[in-house]
């Protein structure tokens, strides 16, 4: 798996020769850094839609404790940073399982997406590729960033909804159920 790991970072490290393709994924992990683009869009949700403040201000607090989950398992599993490549950006800390930024942005891509705001999971996904291309997490760093990021969202779903009508449950596909109760 190891083999795998390395070999897939480098090819996508390798898109990162196109400037247009290393600033871009440079300026998404500046971006995710902290959680910060995911907890801005949250809050900027919750400041525009007064209906569902509440959603939105449990929503924007899973992907907090989401990233600080992430956080958490990367002090117990201290998996050290890619070596065979050279990083594009710098990092706030050495250890890399799980991705912090593939966490956060997958929390909120789910949390957010039960809130009809689907058009987030691409830039998601788009942010989860950006540590690869950057050179400072493995694929499968980022694969269970991804899942514990999905699995917060998941775990929280029913209090970050609760007394919001007309919003149910994400189904496993992320399009949000709306306006019915499953």
């Amino acid at each position: 798996m190891d083999d795998m790991d390395h070999r897939i970072l480098s090819a996508l490290h390798a898109c990162g020769a196109d400037p247009r393709v290393a600033s871009a994924a440079r300026g998404l992990s500046l971006a995710g850094e902290h959680g910060a683009l995911w907890l801005a869009a949250g809050l900027a949700g919750a400041a525009v839609d007064g209906a569902r403040r509440g959603a939105w201000l449990r929503g924007t607090a899973l992907v907090a404790g989401a990233h600080l989950a992430s956080m958490g398992v990367k002090r117990i599993v201290r998996r050290a940073r890619p070596a065979h490549v050279r990083p594009r950006v710098r990092t706030a800390g050495r250890h890399s399982f799980p991705s912090s930024h593939a966490t956060s942005a997958t929390a909120a891509a789910v949390a957010f997406g039960s809130l009809g705001v689907p058009a987030l999971a691409p830039v998601a996904t788009a942010m989860c590729f950006s540590r690869l291309v950057v050179g400072v997490h493995y694929p499968t760093d980022v694969a269970a960033g991804a899942a514990l990021g999905v699995l917060t969202a998941r775990a929280g779903a029913r209090w970050m909804r609760a007394g919001v009508e007309g919003v149910s449950c994400v189904p496993a596909t992320g399009v949000p159920y709306v306006g019915r109760r499953v």
